[in-house]
């Protein structure tokens, strides 16, 4: 290395350590901006689309959406949701499949949104919950179907028709009955 590189190289270096210490100059003089988190939580302003922490979707009678389809489990791109479902027999003899428990791993979910949107039924969606600490890693798993699921109502039975016998009989017009009074003729020759 010659003298001229050497000093070029100490130039650059000066030059760049002045930068770096210009930028820290400014932040020195600036407004200091401090959250006072714990105690200003009913103040906060969390944006409608942040993604905290994946739920089920309930209406107000305390059903979910979710058909078992195992999409948003197929879509996880790390394994973050595990579905095991059960077979149901219906009221009609027929069998389906339904959801028996929807384990979600907070500690692993890139809150990607994969889940959410390829869901047919919107059955899940994120939260603005982003208060999610705590001591133990297992404690991240959650069932996302923590309600008891309640069955829905078998549909009524669909009353069977009349036979059509009477209703033909129905449609018939009837002759009025006359009543069983005899004419007074017939009275007249029992008494001759």
């Amino acid at each position: 290395m010659n003298i001229k590189e050497y000093f070029s190289s100490l130039f650059k270096g000066t030059h760049s350590l002045i930068k770096g210490m210009e930028v820290t100059g400014k932040e020195l003089f600036t407004k200091k901006v401090t959250e006072q988190y714990p105690e200003n939580r009913a103040e906060l302003k969390i944006p409608e689309r942040f993604r905290a922490t994946l739920q089920f979707i309930y209406d107000e009678e305390g059903y979910h959406k979710c058909i078992a389809c195992k999409t948003c489990e197929r879509n996880c791109p790390n394994g973050t949701i595990q579905i095991t479902t059960r077979m149901v027999d219906l009221p009609n003899g027929k069998k389906k499949m339904k959801l028996d428990k929807y384990i979600y791993d907070l500690g692993s979910c890139t809150f990607c949104g994969l889940c959410v949107n390829t869901c047919p039924t919107n059955a899940i969606e994120f939260s603005n919950d982003f208060e999610q600490a705590v001591f133990r890693r297992e404690a991240l798993v959650k069932q996302l179907n923590y309600l008891p699921e309640k069955e829905k109502p078998a549909p009524a039975p669909v009353a069977k028709p009349a036979t059509e016998a009477p209703k033909a009989e129905a449609q018939q017009p009837q002759a009025p009955k006359q009543p069983d009074v005899q004419s007074p003729n017939v009275e007249q020759k029992d008494n001759e």
